[in-house]
Formats: structure tokens, sequence, C-alpha cells
């Protein structure tokens, strides 16, 4: 079938998958993450011959991989979806005019939403989730790299629909193929709705060729500030937690940017660093207090290219400020308003980062690793937006919905 053929089938069926009852849809929900757990075998079978065909040392293995808890981990997510209240169908705001005229703002699901995605099998679940639960047909466009067990998590959704007697194009697998993405983004008419998730250059891609709306999900340059007042311990199991606990995802910390009257203590804010063989970029303070007391084999000297950078490996690097003002400044220039974190036992430092610093999400003491849309209790998430338009930070249930105007009166007519 042509994909623009399978694109008109999803818009075809986005007034019945919107119809579908709240009950039915948990039903659903609940019996595809039961169908994945009953198909681990056939589901790691496709995803070994996707990961044969991938270098184990590609910063896209460790994404692409599953296991059984990663899979019972997709299969919880989506039965604490089936647990949450269904957005649509709100009533957002009510008004009376002073004609008796009521108004009421109204959430309704956007129809038909497209996502494009790279090597990231855990999102087909996810995106899945949260489009039938908010009443969306969703169109899956993986990547090359992750197709074997796209088809074969779609294959499991959709003979549950078959089921449930809902139409299986409410769950689409577009080809991997680049064209596939053109037609999709150029859907005018049928797709309401795109969301990328993935590298720098596939967003900027999106955001060039896309002629229908789009919802960025940005990379992230994750930033956290080791402030004049912070608590070395504290410091410490935040630095490891979110550097180490996993590199490839995009929350994962990039760069340390400590305060210079604290440059000491980055020996043991730094030590289980080299467990895990963390090459660390360091501006000549932080090399000198690090020098001798991290593996020098880990530790280089930093250059313009260490800032910026997206690291999605055991790499971070360090820059040493005179303030948090100098701080603040080095974040706005090199951030990527995703997730940034200050350290620090001083409330009016804290109040001026959460103040003055431009992200999506804003850490006190707590590590990144937290943006998440389950972490934040929302379920599940598409991804991280770091747009100031429609939604900001995860991706999740209720902003899967716009909202109509409903106006009701007797007879109001306008002079």
């Amino acid at each position: 079938m042509k994909v623009i053929e399978m694109i008109r089938n999803a818009a075809l069926a986005a007034d019945s998958v919107a119809n579908v009852g709240e009950e039915k849809i948990n039903g659903i929900l609940r019996d595809a993450a039961n169908a994945l757990i009953a198909s681990k075998d056939s589901v790691l079978f496709a995803n070994d011959n996707d990961l044969s065909r991938m270098d184990q040392y590609d910063l896209k293995y460790d994404r692409l991989k599953l296991t059984k808890e990663r899979i019972d981990g997709i299969a919880e997510d989506m039965r604490q979806v089936a647990l949450l209240q269904s957005p649509v169908g709100k009533c957002l705001s009510h008004a009376v005019r002073p004609n008796g005229m009521t108004i009421r703002k109204m959430s309704v699901p956007f129809g038909v939403v497209g996502v494009i995605y790279e090597a990231r099998p855990n999102v087909t679940f996810d995106v899945f989730s949260l489009c039938l639960k908010s009443g969306n047909v969703c169109l899956l466009k993986g990547g090359s790299d992750a197709y074997d067990t796209n088809v074969a998590l779609v294959k499991i959704i959709r003979e549950v629909l078959i089921k449930h007697g809902v139409n299986t194009a409410a769950c689409t697998l577009l080809p991997p193929e680049r064209e596939a993405a053109t037609a999709l983004l150029q859907a005018v008419g049928y797709v309401d709705l795109v969301i990328p998730r993935g590298s720098a250059s596939l967003i900027d891609y999106v955001r060039k060729n896309a002629e229908v709306p789009v919802i960025e999900t940005g990379a992230g340059v994750c930033h956290t500030y080791f402030d004049k007042y912070g608590d070395r311990e504290i410091g410490h199991e935040i630095v490891t937690n979110a550097k180490t606990r996993r590199v490839s995802v995009c929350n994962a910390l990039d760069c340390l940017v400590i305060h210079s009257e604290r440059v000491d203590d980055l020996p043991p804010i730094c030590q289980k660093l080299s467990d895990n063989d963390v090459i660390i970029y360091a501006d000549e303070p932080s090399k000198k207090a690090l020098t001798g007391r991290y593996p020098a084999y880990l530790l280089k000297s930093s250059t313009s290219d260490s800032y910026g950078t997206e690291f999605l490996d055991y790499k971070m690097s360090i820059r040493t400020v005179d303030s948090i003002e100098k701080a603040i400044e080095h974040i706005k220039l090199y951030g990527s308003k995703h997730s940034e974190c200050i350290i620090s036992e001083s409330k009016e430092a804290i109040a001026l980062f959460e103040q003055k610093v431009d992200a999506a999400c804003i850490y006190a003491n707590v590590s990144t690793a937290f943006t998440d849309g389950a972490q934040f209790g929302f379920g599940a998430e598409i991804g991280i937006s770091t747009q100031k338009m429609h939604v900001r930070g995860p991706v999740a249930l209720p902003d899967l919905t716009t909202y109509k105007y409903i106006i009701e009166g007797k007879g109001q007519t306008r002079n």
C-alpha cells in the first residue's frame, strides 16, 4: 500500500477512534500490555535482528536495545496510562455573557497525530497508548534501525485492536524510508499534528520540511550548576546520577558548571564518575583541581566544542565561573532549554536561578534524570518539548488534546 493511502486510511479512522468509550480504551490498553508480556520472546527476537545490524558502540545502540526488564517497564507504563483519567470532553472554562449566551471551552482530540522517531522502540507503545487514550489516531514513522522491532510491536497492538473491534488504522506504522517522513510532513488535510523525537538533525529536518503543525521535542544539552553554597554530598550524588544513570537519554548531564570558590570540591564530587570511565573535558581551573585525583587518561582539556554538546555518551564538560550570574549566562549561551539544575543551600540563589534560567524544567537539588513523563506522574510521554507554544516539558496525555468553544443561547443575535 502506498504511504499516502495509509495516511488517508488513518484520517478516515479518526472519527471512529474519537468515539471509542473510555472503558473500552482502558481494556484495550490493559490487553495490549498483557499481550506484549506474552510476546516477549518474539519481540526480543526481532530486536536482536535490529541490533545485529548496528555497531554496539553506536550511541543509539542502548536506546534500541530491549530487555525483558525494559519490556516489563513498557507494559507497566501502558497500564498506568489506562488508570489515568481521559483528557477528552473536559470543560476547561465556562462563562455566561451579559446577554445570557454561555461559552464553554471543551477539550477534544487532535485527530491524527504523527510521530517521527529514531531507534527508540519503546516510543511505539508509548505513542499508541497516549494517542488512543486521548482519542487520537497515531501514525508511526520509526527509523530503519528499529524496523523489525516496530513491526513486531505494531502487530501485537493491531491484534488487540481487532479483538476489540477497533479499526486497525488507529495505529499505523509507515515504512522506514525518508520518503514516508516527507509524505507525513506534507499530508495537509489528513494529519493534524506531527511530533519529532530524536536527534537535532531529525528535528531540523522536520522543522524545515513540515507543512503540517509541529511540536518540537528538542535535544537535551543539560547543565548542573554547583553553587558557592552547594552541599558537596548532594552534588556528588546528583552529578553521578545525572551523568551515569543512562547516558543515551536526553535528560543526562552534559556540563557541570561550578563556582570558582568550590572548585577544590571537584575530586569528591566527581569521584564515582571514573567507575564508569567518564571522560571529563575540563577548563583550566577545574583540570588543575582534578589532576592527580581523577584518572589522567579520562581527564582532557576542554575546547569550544566541549560546551553546548549533547554527548549521549560517558563524557561531560566542566566550566568554572565566578558567580551565579556567570553560570546563568553560560547556560543561556550553551543550553537547549531542556533541563537545568542548581545545587545550593541558598534560597536566594535558588530563587534567582529558577527565575532567570529559561528551560522547560528547572531543578533545585534534584537530578535532571527526572525529566520524564512517568516520573512527573503523567503515565508516559511522547517527548520533551523545549518550545513555548501549546506544551513545554513532557508531552503527555493532556497535551494530545486541543479544544473548541461551545456557545449556546436562546436566540441571541448581534447588533
